[in-house]
């Protein structure tokens, strides 16, 4: 007999998680169905502020501070020597004044987890092979971890599948982006060495004329976790011979003071290339795209959990609407909702790469009040349009770096 559901949820990471305990929370049954066997290994460490009421609201909340992560209460940059820090607690808009610093492994089990124990249904190493859609009524077909077969029939699919993007490649959605092929080369090392004012906030350096960055993630148990991203042939330069230009770089991280000079690797460098990536459309008859299955841009303002907290917990809240028998308008509610989102994102991703977004940063001239505005964007509070810097991105940044270079 098949088994019925009234949605299935491909992937259970963090946007795999939310989607699922915003559908339990509005009645409905739920089938998680993740290739991978939990924990497991996945970058992207540094949250944002703003996932916080999300994860608040469905309850997650306690078992991610049960596990005592780093809090993360600002972010820092820096370039030739100058630094300028954001504290969350000055931001423009009104909201979470701190997040978490995270290893993926733990944080992404921890909430599926108890997404589980929250009535979700979730099948470890099962592996979507084939999805059909029709009016009312999907099929998806998935092999388990022992070979198995299995076919489920539900009413709504969900695709929070992450980099796997199951139905981008399934349905032929995926598009080409127009930025510059970008990758980065990572590691989780021993940090130890770190002295109380190192700070707990992650510290980010800009280099070879903007067009490389490093990253430094601290995390509560004296590890940390260090990466680069710039173009595709200095991340693979800085991966080659054992990631021996890699390990150079951290050793002498600027504004570090050789805080990882000789320090242990807790595994060796890894690489990931040509990562940002599109669709043609993030919904279709009877499924919906959330996370990294719609969009991802870059990783220098953290915002690949938060923009799948948001996509995972709006999608469903759209799901739950419309299995209820309402009318969903999911081209303005949801496609246009994510994509305002993801446009401001994109405009400081291409000012940070394009120098502007440093010249506001390190500029004397640069007051409080913007600051305070800009430091909103960097929690994640991007749909918030009476902030000036969200509502008039595509023009009030260059503008801005202009006026304080005169």
């Amino acid at each position: 007999m098949t088994k019925e559901v009234d949605v299935v949820v491909i992937g259970a990471g963090p946007a795999g998680s939310v989607a699922s305990s915003k559908l339990i929370k509005e009645g409905l049954k739920v089938l998680v169905l993740e290739k991978m066997q939990f924990p497991r290994f996945v970058i992207g460490e540094s949250l944002l502020p703003y996932s916080m009421g999300f994860l608040s609201e469905l309850g997650l909340l306690p078992v991610v501070e049960a596990l005592k992560f780093q809090i993360k209460t600002g972010a820092c940059f820096y370039h030739e020597g100058e630094r300028c820090d954001f504290l969350f607690e000055n931001q423009f808009s009104e909201g979470w004044s701190y997040t978490y610093q995270v290893k993926r492994a733990d944080f992404d089990h921890a909430l599926i987890k108890e997404v589980e124990k929250q009535g979700a249904e979730v099948a470890f190493q099962a592996e979507v092979t084939d999805v059909q859609t029709s009016p009312g009524k999907q099929v998806v077909t998935y092999r388990d971890g022992n070979g198995d077969v299995h076919a489920v029939q539900c009413r709504f699919v969900m695709d929070a599948s992450g980099y796997g993007r199951v139905l981008p490649q399934m349905f032929n959605l995926e598009v080409p982006v127009s930025t510059p092929h970008r990758g980065a080369v990572f590691a989780h090392i021993d940090d130890r060495k770190r002295t109380p004012d190192a700070g707990r906030n992650i510290f980010v350096h800009a280099f070879n004329d903007n067009t490389a960055w490093i990253w430094s993630i601290p995390f509560s148990d004296g590890t940390a976790s260090v990466g680069i991203v710039g173009n595709t042939d200095f991340v693979e330069e800085c991966y080659a011979d054992g990631g021996k230009l890699f390990k150079k770089c951290v050793a002498e991280f600027p504004g570090l003071n050789g805080r990882y000079d000789g320090v242990e690797f807790m595994f060796e460098p890894r690489l990931i290339v040509n990562y940002a990536v599109s669709v043609k459309q993030v919904y279709g008859e009877g499924y919906v795209l959330c996370g990294n299955s719609t969009e991802f841009l870059d990783p220098i303002f953290s915002s690949g959990v938060t923009l799948a907290i948001f996509s995972g917990y709006k999608a469903a809240a759209l799901v739950a609407k419309q299995l209820n028998g309402e009318s969903v308008d999911w081209e303005n509610d949801y496609s246009e909702m994510l994509k305002k989102g993801i446009d401001v994102f994109r405009t400081y991703v291409q000012a940070w790469y394009e120098g502007t977004l440093g010249d506001i940063f390190f500029s004397s001239r640069t007051d409080d009040q913007i600051r305070q505005q800009i430091c909103s964007v960097l929690a994640g509070y991007v749909w918030d349009e009476t902030n000036p810097f969200v509502k008039k991105h595509n023009t009030l940044v260059n503008a801005v770096a202009h006026i304080v270079k005169m």
